[in-house]
């Protein structure tokens, strides 16, 4: 069952991405979709753990929240790049990671990744370690708004 969720998921994300509905193009798409599915077919036997989709309703809360935090960041860069060079203050820093749920630290330090100004560039079981070109983002970071956030919306399970 969860081989045809990814099959429908990954075609629907294919087609979305691509745009494009000419007959070679198409065979592309769904070969990659074999590909996809196979692989996680054969994960799932390797590893004996099934990789399932799981969309609550908690991801349509914190998409646009994300969105616009990445615009905001976004502005606040523009400025620091078009602005005076001595507001640049590149900065890196460990932060915290155990007030996420231990299944949403990659959700966590891709978030800030995305997020720009923020790079995420290591992750461990107790810190992600980030460089922002301010040291301004660092200390947001260290406030805890993200984590707060997808805390909130997913709880502290594992």
């Amino acid at each position: 069952m969860h081989i045809g969720s990814w099959a429908i998921v990954l075609s629907v994300f294919w087609l979305l991405l691509s745009g494009y509905f000419q007959p070679l193009l198409l065979i592309f798409g769904v070969v990659s979709v074999l590909v996809v599915v196979l692989t996680v077919k054969r994960m799932d036997t390797v590893d004996q753990e099934l990789k399932e989709l799981k969309f609550g309703l908690s991801i349509l809360k914190y998409v646009p929240w994300l969105l616009k935090e990445i615009v905001t960041s976004a502005m606040d860069v523009t400025k620091l790049v078009w602005g005076p060079k001595a507001k640049l203050a590149p900065a890196l820093s460990k932060i915290p990671v155990d007030q996420v749920p231990a299944n949403k630290h990659v959700l966590f330090a891709n978030s800030i990744t995305l997020t720009p100004g923020t790079l995420c560039v290591d992750l461990d079981d107790k810190e992600v370690t980030v460089h922002a070109l301010n040291k301004s983002s660092i200390d947001a970071l260290h406030q805890g708004h993200m984590s707060e956030k997808i805390n909130k919306l997913w709880g502290r399970q594992s």
